[in-house]
């Protein structure tokens, strides 16, 4: 690229980002700025996840269906972190629990050793048959008597083992490495499928994933949900109580109510925006590193790199696992933000769709380009029902306040989302194919 197209690609980039935060100071001017700075965090993290997506999809070309299944890893790691342990549960089937998971720990290892050293034909099959039905059987009943056990105490309130009690950014950190643990383990089973099944199968594999967190309630709750996790921040009933934070807000001419919302937010926002800033770095650098221009040759023809001599399957392997882990800490983070782990959230059909809807419209292979189209995807997601109002609103101003159409027109106005959406996609396809800011 010429250096006066790279000057021009620059400035498109930084009007297209200024513009974003121009529609940001919109809402906040006009609604609230609480509104804005949520909106704002999870756009961020939104961006984040859109990162994960680009990694896989951008540099290798992987379909990766199963985006909400890592997401939902990630919040449950949050739990596991940093929720206080509930000693009357671990009392009462912890210890079967640990049993249970070295059982099955142990049939794996035996498994596999049986499989590589065991003669084969027929002895091979009857030892394997033995070991894991075995297996299977002596977990069992260790698994189920203790579940039962730590579920009946005090469900209204525990029901579950609890976690590590430890600050919770640390789950942000191991919630990228759980998600990149079990990536390995489903990528060494999956990524020898064609890219319509790998989709299929992440797919699948994500409502798997939801599904077990709803139903295990000993593990985090179940549908009966996590609440009230500890924060990175400080509480605003603290903030408001506090003579110096009092001063500030007098100060700037608001009340210390909606000065500590507004507070807090900022201080998430620093948070999520320094963890955006070093994986953008870090994906940057990766990008433009002899393996990620091995990474995009791959992507571009298999088969050539193939005869290169270049591990195809080793490294979709491996961008699998980076993608993943990103894709990780972005839910650990939002569920630091909710406050709160709701499995029921989870839903992979819908929004799998709005995380390849950032990529796509951002600019599939550009990083730059997938951090917009989370900022731009997830603000119109939010922003739609409003926005349809207000357009309802003036269309319909010259009917009658009891006018049928009227009335039908602006009852109709929460069902934009979706709407907007495919207008959004189609426009971007129509006059951006590669996206706003496309691969170089």
């Amino acid at each position: 690229m010429n250096p006066a197209a790279h000057r021009r690609e620059n400035i498109r980039t930084i009007c297209m980002f200024a513009a974003m935060f121009a529609a940001l100071t919109l809402v906040g001017v006009i609604q609230s700025w609480p509104l804005a700075l949520t909106i704002l965090n999870l756009c961020l993290i939104s961006a984040i996840m859109s990162l994960g997506v680009n990694i896989q999809w951008g540099y290798a070309g992987l379909v990766n269906f199963g985006i909400l299944g890592f997401a939902a890893l990630g919040g449950v790691t949050a739990v596991l972190v940093s929720v206080a342990p509930v000693p009357a549960a671990w009392k009462a089937g912890g210890g079967g629990v640990i049993v249970a998971l070295a059982i099955s720990l142990a049939t794996i290892l035996a498994a596999v050793f049986a499989a590589r050293r065991a003669p084969a034909g027929a002895p091979r099959k009857l030892l394997l048959a033995f070991i894991i039905i075995g297996g299977y059987f002596l977990a069992r009943a260790f698994f189920f008597p203790a579940v039962e056990a730590i579920e009946a105490v005090d469900p209204t309130k525990a029901g579950f083992l609890g976690g590590l009690g430890l600050p919770i950014l640390l789950s942000w950190v191991a919630g990228g490495l759980f998600a990149a643990a079990v990536a390995w383990a489903i990528g060494k089973i999956a990524l020898g499928l064609r890219a319509d099944y790998l989709a299929i199968a992440t797919l699948g594999i994500s409502e798997i994933i939801i599904a077990v967190l709803k139903n295990e309630d000993w593990l985090a709750r179940g549908v009966k949900n996590v609440t009230g996790l500890p924060r990175p921040v400080p509480y605003e009933v603290d903030l408001q109580q506090a003579l110096w934070f009092r001063d500030w807000a007098a100060l700037l001419g608001v009340s210390p109510v909606e000065f500590s919302s507004i507070f807090v937010k900022l201080c998430y926002a620093g948070l999520f925006a320094t963890v955006l800033l070093v994986v953008l770095w870090l994906s940057g650098r990766a990008l433009h590193s002899p393996w990620g221009r091995m990474m995009r040759a791959i992507r571009d023809n298999e088969l050539a790199a193939s005869a290169m001599g270049k591990d195809v399957t080793g490294r979709h392997l491996q961008v699998f696992i980076l993608g993943s882990a990103v894709v990780g800490v972005a839910g650990a983070m939002l569920t630091t933000l909710d406050g709160q782990f709701t499995p029921a959230s989870y839903q992979p059909l819908r929004f799998t769709f709005i995380i390849w809807v950032m990529v796509i419209v951002g600019g599939s292979g550009n990083n730059r380009g997938a951090v917009l189209g989370g900022f731009v995807i997830w603000f119109f997601w939010v922003e739609a029902e409003p926005i349809g109002l207000w357009v309802m609103e003036l269309l319909t101003s010259g009917l009658a306040q009891d006018s049928p159409l009227r009335r039908h027109l602006m009852e109709s106005a929460a069902h934009m989302r979706h709407m907007v959406m495919g207008v959004i996609l189609l426009m971007v396809l129509r006059f951006s194919p590669r996206g706003l800011i496309p691969e170089r």
